[in-house]
């Protein structure tokens, strides 16, 4: 390199000798300012922010006399002290047009301070920044190297949409530079540039395809990160390099450095902890992944070179370790070969046993992902995975236990619930109340018999304590109504829990009331239970006693008095004796503070009274519920039959009210309009009743899509059993409403019709499976199963519908948002059709995948004539 490269010329002349002479006699003139390393010193000894204030506003005012000048020979010291300044915090807008002054001077160290205070100081938002345009050019057609480097560097920092198709052109001439130094920042900078101007990846595509040639590793990993951006960003240039360029090119290409690097001894100039450029590997990795998507010759020709990585990484360094980990990534996203899918999962488990909570998280995250691809090869790690539930780090322990619930099936249901419910009990309060929802519906799913299903239940209720959700103890009565063989297990195993203190467990104060309520006789006259042990001469008045004191006590809650009081109600229907005292405790309720209590005390005394020749009736024992399949996604499904909405405000249902959504705000919503927002909100405690939203006919938004009658999901809980209102019926906050006691069972559905796919694309498949009521001809029950056949999770899931006008359209929440590969998603849907007319439906479905957001809109028509004749 000649030393005109480095800024100077050393042919003195009489220009530069005066130059010189002139710079001698300004630093005369002027004295020198404080020097940025004695600047750092002052700030650094400041004992207050206020004195560290003061030195910087002396500083700053210095610096601003000094820019006055017009040839400071400073100029540069002046701008590194802003710099510095700038870092901290402070105002320095004041030194952009210094900085351009720097740009263009022609020494070296003066467009080093220059170009490095227009990236910290210039954006695309300060008008300044499009003078700094020429000068970039000047500079990228420069004959120094490094000067080129500066520009590239700037240019890739603080460009414009406007400064990047200017300078797009010089950037891909330097690309193709004999200098491997210009070649890398340019590659560099043209991956800048694409993000900021995608459209403006296709002039950089020629030039790419030298990179992957280069001996050079750092031209090499730039090119192969350009490749990599180029890829993401288009689906055109992504097959561009697999056909256009063929197979036989880049992938093999990229095989072959990979192998070299493996294979390569020890290179000083390479090697990281005894592996050789573990950066340019990764690259390599991550590229062949998004090659290898769902592309088999592709995945072909590099499943041996991810298997020798796999097999020849050193892992105790976690160099190695993050090579292995973009190994798996790859063998688990491309078509690779299941004994390649079961090494992976491998190296996974052995992440497991690192001493690196990193590295642990790291693993746990990606099993969770992989479980839906492979469950039997994540199965053999079991154990570990389990090991990881006792880890000080709560991150990992959430990891874990989300990963656990996903490996539960039917033949270790036994075994990993008697792990979760030992982390259950020693679990931090934010993991209880996930953990015994997800603990309940997977027994729920795979319980091996009802007695065992009811003991994990009671278990959860337990360990979980008043972090148990509503759903738990709906689901909890569902079982001891529906299982008749277990009910006096049952009440006798919740009566010795009821005995104790249960201030701090109030879902199972309110199941065990609710099942003593209901099974009292069992209790005290029923016939031993085998398996646990029966109280002992045990009374009425025992009973009335604890009952007594769960209603006096101050640390129950309202909802579980609200079960106490009217389980109370309901023994003395059940107990021979005792009716005086339980009128007595009823009565002083009638006076209660509160006013839910109050009503009830009043109703429940009437019984007593004026109405005591109805009570025996009104208080029989309930009929069996129905049992809720759980869907596949976990969650569990929504009720099928309508809910009952009772205007008459005196009469408190003990079912939940479905609303009925108004019509313009759901056309709003299917629009995509939020400014008329109008939805029911969700129902966050299952005792509370929603109230019914009036119904809008608003014809003349209707017509606005051809006469359509649109309909969007109304808010419901989103964890009941499928007969949801039925454990409502036993809810104390509805007792109003007992007369209909054992009175609402769903009606039976006939008439079943075949199913018909509506929606099949991009990996999501929706089939409407259609009944008729046999009781209610006119209305049609429409079961819509959403299906992710691919291996993507797809969130935010929203699926709309509309009808003509004719119709009457009315939607259930869906059972969950997030469709997990291979999983699945259920909404119902009621269409009322008065006038028998065919029926046709335009759909609207939305989601998140892999690619981003995704919005398709398709009509069916092809309904089958016995779904509306």
């Amino acid at each position: 390199m000649n030393a005109s490269e480095h800024g100077f010329n050393p042919a003195f002349n009489m220009a530069s000798i005066k130059q010189a002479i002139n710079e001698a006699v300004e630093r005369v003139r002027m004295p020198a300012p404080t020097r940025l390393r004695d600047l750092i010193r002052q700030i650094r000894a400041a004992r207050t922010a206020a004195e560290e204030r003061t030195v910087v506003n002396k500083e700053c005012a210095y610096i601003r006399s000094t820019f006055r000048e017009e040839d400071s020979v400073w100029r540069c010291r002046n701008i590194a002290k802003l710099l510095y300044i700038h870092m901290l915090g402070y105002p320095a807008h004041f030194g952009q047009l210094e900085c351009l002054k720097l740009i263009a001077s022609p020494r070296f160290t003066d467009k080093r301070i220059g170009y490095l205070g227009a990236m910290l100081l210039l954006d695309e938002r300060q008008d300044v920044h499009l003078l700094i345009t020429n000068c970039l050019k000047n500079d990228l057609n420069s004959s120094t190297q490094f000067v080129i480097g500066l520009a590239l560097c700037t240019l890739g920092a603080i460009a414009s949409p406007e400064m990047a198709r200017d300078l797009a052109a010089e950037v891909e001439r330097l690309m193709k530079s004999p200098n491997a130094y210009i070649r890398k920042k340019a590659a560099l900078c043209a991956f800048r540039i694409i993000r900021r101007v995608p459209e403006l990846m296709e002039m950089f595509l020629p030039a790419t395809r030298s990179l992957l040639t280069e001996k050079n590793h750092g031209v090499l990993i730039t090119g192969v990160t350009l490749i990599t951006e180029m890829c993401e960003n288009s689906i055109d240039t992504l097959n561009h390099f697999k056909k256009e360029c063929g197979h036989r090119e880049i992938v093999p290409n990229l095989v072959r450095i990979l192998k070299n690097l493996i294979l390569a001894g020890y290179s000083p100039e390479h090697d990281v902890s005894g592996v050789s450029d573990p950066f340019l590997q990764v690259k390599i990795l991550r590229l062949l992944r998004i090659l290898g998507r769902n592309d088999v010759d592709a995945s072909e020709a590099m499943n041996d070179i991810l298997a020798q990585v796999a097999t020849n990484t050193e892992t105790s360094k976690n160099v190695g370790n993050t090579i292995l980990y973009e190994t798996v990534l790859s063998i688990m996203d491309i078509k690779s070969e299941s004994g390649l899918r079961v090494l992976a999962v491998n190296i996974l488990g052995r992440f497991l046993l690192n001493n690196d909570k990193n590295i642990r998280y790291v693993a746990l995250n990606t099993l969770l992902k992989t479980v839906y691809v492979d469950t039997s090869a994540v199965q053999r790690h079991r154990s570990t995975i389990l090991e990881c539930l006792k880890d000080p780090d709560v991150s990992i322990r959430r990891r874990a236990m989300e990963l656990s619930f996903a490996l539960v099936n039917s033949n270790n249901i036994r075994t990993m619930m008697k792990e979760l419910l030992l982390f259950l009990e020693r679990a931090d309060p934010e993991f209880k109340a996930q953990c015994s929802s997800n603990i309940v519906m997977s027994a729920e799913r795979f319980a091996p018999n009802k007695r065992w299903h009811l003991e994990t239940l009671f278990k959860v209720l337990v360990a979980a304590g008043n972090y148990v959700r509503d759903d738990v103890v709906a689901c909890t009565i569902q079982l001891i109504s529906e299982a008749q063989a277990q009910q006096g297990y049952a009440v006798c195993a919740l009566w010795r829990a009821l005995e104790r203190d249960t201030a701090d467990k109030q879902p199972l104060a309110q199941v065990a009331t609710w099942c003593i309520g209901e099974y009292g006789d069992l209790l005290l006259y029923g016939p031993p239970s085998e398996d646990v042990e029966a109280p002992v001469n045990l009374t009425e008045d025992e009973v009335i006693d604890v009952y007594q004191r769960l209603l006096w006590s101050p640390q129950n809650t309202v909802v579980t008095k609200q079960y106490t009081l009217l389980s109370l109600t309901k023994l003395s229907t059940r107990f021979q004796q005792g009716n005086e005292k339980i009128r007595q405790i009823i009565d002083t309720f009638g006076s209660n503070l509160h006013i839910e209590l109050q009503q009830r005390g009043v109703e429940f005394s009437q019984l007593f009274r004026k109405y005591e020749h109805l009570r025996t009736a009104l208080l029989e024992r309930m009929p069996p519920m129905e049992t809720a399949k759980p869907q596949a996604n976990g969650i569990i499904g929504l009720v099928n039959g309508e809910s009952e909405i009772e205007e008459d405000k005196t009469m408190i249902l003990e079912q939940l009210p479905v609303a009925a959504p108004s019509d313009s705000s759901a056309l709003l919503d299917l629009l995509g309009s939020s400014e008329f927002d109008t939805e029911i909100p969700a129902v966050v405690d299952n005792n509370t009743p929603v109230t019914a939203a009036p119904v809008i006919n608003n014809n003349d938004l209707l017509d606005l899509l051809g006469g359509l009658d649109l309909s969007t999901p109304i808010s419901a809980p989103p964890s009941f059993p499928q007969v949801q209102s039925t454990p409502q019926i036993f809810s104390p906050t509805n007792t109003s409403n007992f007369l209909v006691d054992g009175l609402l069972n769903s009606s039976p559905v006939q008439n079943e019709i075949p199913s018909l796919v509506a929606f099949d694309k991009l990996g999501l498949k929706i089939v409407l499976k259609l009944e008729r009521p046999s009781e209610t001809p006119d209305l049609l029950v429409i079961n819509m199963l959403a299906q992710n056949v691919g291996s993507m999770e797809l969130t935010e899931f929203l699926f709309q519908a509309a009808v003509p006008k004719t119709f009457q359209l009315q939607m259930l929440s869906p059972s969950g948002t997030v469709i997990p590969p291979l999983g699945q998603v259920t909404q119902v849907m009621k269409v009322t059709n008065i006038n028998k007319a065919a029926l046709r439906m335009r759909l609207r479905i939305s989601y998140t995948g892999d690619s981003g957001p995704v919005l398709e809109q398709t009509e069916v028509n092809n309904f089958p004539p016995l779904a509306w004749q």
